[in-house]
């Protein structure tokens, strides 16, 4: 199986221009699990709500999270990105992804 990967709205590109070639590599490296595996572990990918998940990315003592959703089982949208800090998401950035999704749906249904 391959997912296809797609960004929507210019989030995680900013995101990723933010940090070093060795910290993008790392998050590429969840990101070609999330396009190979059927079955990624929780230690990478985990639901936070409402369609919304993260991929969690540890580099350096960093932790880095972005937020995706599935769309048709096969596509994977990036959203938003940032660097954790704190024991538990951010809920401004949890609610950051959710208007970003809300306005990808909607983007989307106009598309048709």
């Amino acid at each position: 199986m391959e997912r296809k990967i797609k960004t929507y709205g210019g989030y995680f590109e900013a995101f990723m221009e933010t940090l070093t070639e060795k910290e993008q590599h790392k998050i590429n490296y969840g990101l070609d699990l999330l396009k190979m595996q059927d079955r990624i572990p929780v230690k990478f990918v985990k639901h936070i709500r409402d369609g919304v998940y993260e991929l969690r990315t540890e580099y350096n003592g960093n932790i880095y999270r972005v937020f995706f959703i599935f769309d048709g089982g096969q596509i994977v949208v990036l959203f938003n990105g940032f660097q954790k800090k704190t024991q538990q998401t951010p809920k401004g950035e949890i609610e950051k992804a959710l208007t970003i999704k809300n306005e990808y749906y909607a983007d989307k249904g106009t598309c048709k």
